[in-house]
C-alpha cells in the first residue's frame, strides 16, 4: 500500500472509531455525529481505494460520484451505491438546521458503514 494510502485509510479508522463511540451513547447521544463520521469514513476510503489505483479525484464529498469513479477498478463495490447514496443523502441533511437524524437513520448508516468498510479494507489489504 502506498504511504498516501496508508493515510487516507488511516483517517478513514479515525471517523469509524468515533461513530463506533457515539454510536454507544445512551445519554443525548448525537445521531448526527454519527452520521457524519459514516459519511466520512465511507469518503476516505474511497479516496483511498483510487488514490492506490492512480485514479484522480477532486475535492468531492459526494459518495456516489467518487464511486462513479472508483467502479472502474472495483466494478464489484456497484453493489454498495444504494447504502452510499443513502449516507450522502443523510450528511447532507444533519447540515441544516430543522432536520436530525433519529436513532434508526443512524443504525442504518452504520450497517452500511461497517458492510462498505469491511470491503474496502478487503480491497486494499487491510482486512486484518
Amino acid at each position: 500500500m502506498k504511504p498516501m494510502t496508508a493515510e487516507w485509510v488511516a483517517k478513514a479508522e479515525g471517523d469509524f472509531a468515533t461513530m463506533g463511540r457515539e454510536g454507544r451513547v445512551i445519554d443525548n447521544p448525537n445521531y448526527d455525529g454519527v452520521c457524519l463520521h459514516v459519511q466520512q469514513c465511507a469518503e476516505k476510503y474511497l479516496k483511498a481505494r483510487l488514490f492506490e489505483a492512480n485514479v484522480p479525484f477532486s475535492k468531492v464529498h459526494d459518495l456516489t460520484a467518487l464511486l462513479d469513479k472508483v467502479i472502474a477498478v472495483e466494478p464489484g463495490w456497484e453493489s454498495f451505491r444504494e447504502d452510499l447514496a443513502y449516507v450522502s443523502d443523510l450528511a447532507v441533511t444533519l447540515n441544516y438546521p430543522g432536520e436530525m437524524v433519529d436513532a434508526e437513520s443512524a443504525t442504518r448508516a452504520q450497517h452500511c458503514c461497517r458492510r462498505f468498510r469491511e470491503a474496502a479494507r478487503r480491497a486494499l489489504g487491510s482486512d486484518k
